[in-house]
């Protein structure tokens, strides 16, 4: 399928910079819909000149939506939050903003429609924010049914919110906390595999109407990753197992801060398991082929080094 024109909600964020360059790289005029055009003119230089460009869209006004959208012939829809402020909850992001995208690119006659959730995604799920993502994928089927819907593990590289919270919590503190033991298991996935996942669909007829999971060729617990971290970091620090009871508590005072590290809703996350199903589509059958965790963390944790990048090899 040979598109001209693609608007793509999101951009401005940590998979939206690799999405962009893929679309720019196939020649493919790129509307990127922020609500800070002005934060996002960095993106203007993943293309030629006039080729990306950053619009103002409020994406909790469907008017908005429509005008950014009418003309385009595809719609990617990248936006999403982790934790709640004021107006911007899970319900008015991951399902009413969905919806309106949806519905927007049906009626302006779009080819394609590429929403992404998350792994975990489900309606009896114990946060809020993994029930917000399947009402999102059941609001935008409804609205679009031919939508190709992708469900990312977490998702790591060199500007991610995982590895990066937690390196900088291990150059500052003595222990860091494994809630609930640190047995939950996860198959982080490299940004740019998810980016080039999303370019896949656009170019396959077949991904209409499709859902694939995206998880990298590993599984591993949080204890895991949470080793695997200080490994690349050179650091020695405790690993304390902690109750979810007491990781509730502390994540009711964490959620009074302006970017909290950890809610109760994410913590009702961690209670459950974060990998691609057995019986999912997967990036392979996108063509795509996982790429190892240690094969891109050293590229970007050794900021987190005694020393930087040029930190001794011993453990400190």
């Amino acid at each position: 399928m040979k598109f001209r024109r693609i608007t793509v909600f999101g951009g401005s964020g940590f998979l939206g910079r690799y999405v962009v360059e893929r679309l720019a790289d196939r020649d493919i005029v790129v509307q990127v819909a922020v609500r800070d055009p002005e934060g996002a003119k960095h993106l203007k230089t993943l293309g030629q000149v006039s080729q990306v460009t950053p619009v103002a869209c409020d994406i909790k006004d469907e008017a908005a939506i429509r005008r950014v959208v009418a003309g385009s012939d595809a719609v990617i829809n990248l936006v999403g939050i982790l934790a709640q402020r004021k107006k911007q909850t899970f319900k008015a992001l991951h399902v009413d903003a969905a919806e309106a995208v949806a519905r927007a690119a049906t009626d302006a006659g779009c080819k394609a429609l590429v929403h992404v959730s998350a792994i975990g995604a489900s309606k009896i799920a114990l946060s809020e924010y993994s029930r917000s993502k399947a009402a999102g994928e059941t609001a935008v089927r409804d609205a679009f049914p031919a939508a190709t819907i992708v469900r990312p593990s977490v998702i790591f590289g060199q500007e991610d919110g995982f590895f990066n919270l937690f390196g900088g919590m291990a150059r500052m503190l003595p222990a860091l906390p494994l809630f609930g033991g640190g047995k939950t298991r996860f198959q982080p996935v490299y940004v740019a595999d998810v980016a080039d996942a999303i370019m896949a669909t656009l170019l396959d007829d077949g991904a209409a109407g499709q859902t694939y999971e995206l998880g990298g060729p590993e599984v591993a617990s949080y204890a895991d990753l949470m080793e695997l971290m200080l490994h690349e970091v050179r650091r020695k620090r405790f690993l304390v197992p902690v109750p979810f009871f007491i990781g509730d508590i502390q994540a009711t005072f964490a959620g009074l801060l302006p970017n909290p590290p950890v809610t109760r809703d994410s913590m009702k996350s961690l209670r459950e398991d974060n990998v691609v199903s057995d019986d999912a589509n997967t990036l392979a059958d996108l063509g795509v082929q996982a790429t190892a965790m240690r094969t891109i963390l050293p590229t970007y944790l050794h900021r987190y080094r005694k020393g930087g990048r040029i930190g001794r090899a011993s453990m400190s």
